[in-house]
């Protein structure tokens, strides 16, 4: 019984203490440039992550994927700019974190997905 609480623990620690945290509005009114802003927070509290090797990436109706820049002054955030084409009123999206885990083998790579979201243009 120990071992298995022991085992339960320690998932709930390499797992549980990692967050997306979507920080864009749903809805967007239409802008001629066809570009909208979204942005993400990243929070962990493990301590195997490297802060230098995160890769995050906008994914875009299961298929186009966008890069993500640090937002400026502001830590653990993350922002894209994603085209919308003027005939569509919404698309869904999702974050993906890639990066490194520092392992006793050496670094090993990992990857967090949030849930999809929806992005409504009026």
């Amino acid at each position: 019984m120990k071992k298995l609480f022991g085992l339960l623990m320690l998932s709930a620690l390499l797992t549980g203490c990692t967050s997306i945290i979507n920080l864009a509005p749903s809805h967007y009114p239409r802008d001629p440039s066809g570009y909208y802003r979204v942005e993400a927070q990243w929070t962990t509290h493990r301590t195997v992550v490297r802060p230098d090797s995160f890769k995050p990436l906008v994914v875009i109706n299961g298929a186009n994927t966008y890069p993500m820049q640090p937002v400026p002054l502001v830590s653990q955030r993350w922002q894209a700019f994603i085209p919308v084409p003027p005939d569509q009123d919404m698309v869904l999206y999702h974050y993906k974190f890639d990066f490194l885990d520092d392992t006793f083998d050496g670094p090993r790579p990992n990857s967090l997905m949030s849930r999809d979201y929806e992005l409504h243009i009026k």
